[in-house]
C-alpha cells in the first residue's frame, strides 16, 4: 500500500470514530468495527478489490474466491460511480446473526451517494476475527 493511500485509510477511520464519539457512540467495540469498515470501504472506493479480499474477514475468505469477489465487485461497484457522500444510519453490535456463526458483529447501515446512484444503503459488517483484529465479514448495497 502506498503511503498516500495509507494516510487516508488512517484518516478515514479516525474521522468515523471521531463521528461515533460526537454520536454518543461510546462502546469501544463498535468504534473499532466502525473504524474497521470505514478503512475497508476505502478500499472499495477506491477500486481495490483484490485487497479489499484480503483484509476482510476469514469467514468472509471461506465463502469467496478472490477472483469471485473482485469480479462481483465490479460488476457491483463500477456502474455507481465515485462516492459522493457516506453517513452512518445506524450500527447495532450482535452476537448472532443468520446464517453465521456466533461471534462478535456490529452490523452497519451507511445512507450512500454515488455519482451515478444518489441514494443507496451499503450494509456493512465486521466481525471479530479469530486474531482479535475486527475485519468485515458481510457488504450489501440496496
Amino acid at each position: 500500500m502506498n503511503r498516500q493511500r495509507s494516510i487516508s485509510v488512517i484518516l478515514s477511520g479516525l474521522l468515523i470514530v471521531i463521528f461515533c464519539q460526537i454520536s454518543g457512540a461510546d462502546d469501544a467495540k463498535e468504534q473499532a468495527a466502525i473504524a474497521a469498515s470505514g478503512a475497508w470501504l476505502m478500499l472499495m472506493d477506491e477500486g481495490n478489490y483484490a485487497e479489499s479480499w484480503d483484509r476482510a474477514a476469514s469467514l468472509f475468505r471461506a465463502v469467496l474466491t478472490r477472483e469471485q469477489w473482485e469480479k462481483m465487485s465490479t460488476a457491483v461497484r463500477a456502474p455507481l460511480g465515485k462516492v459522493l457522500s457516506r453517513t452512518i444510519m445506524s450500527n447495532r453490535y450482535a452476537t448472532s446473526l443468520p446464517g453465521a456463526p456466533d461471534g462478535e458483529y456490529v452490523v452497519i447501515q451507511y445512507r450512500t451517494s454515488f455519482e451515478h446512484k444518489k441514494e443507496a444503503v451499503e450494509t456493512v459488517t465486521p466481525m471479530m476475527d479469530r486474531d482479535g483484529t475486527w475485519r468485515v465479514s458481510g457488504y450489501y448495497i440496496k
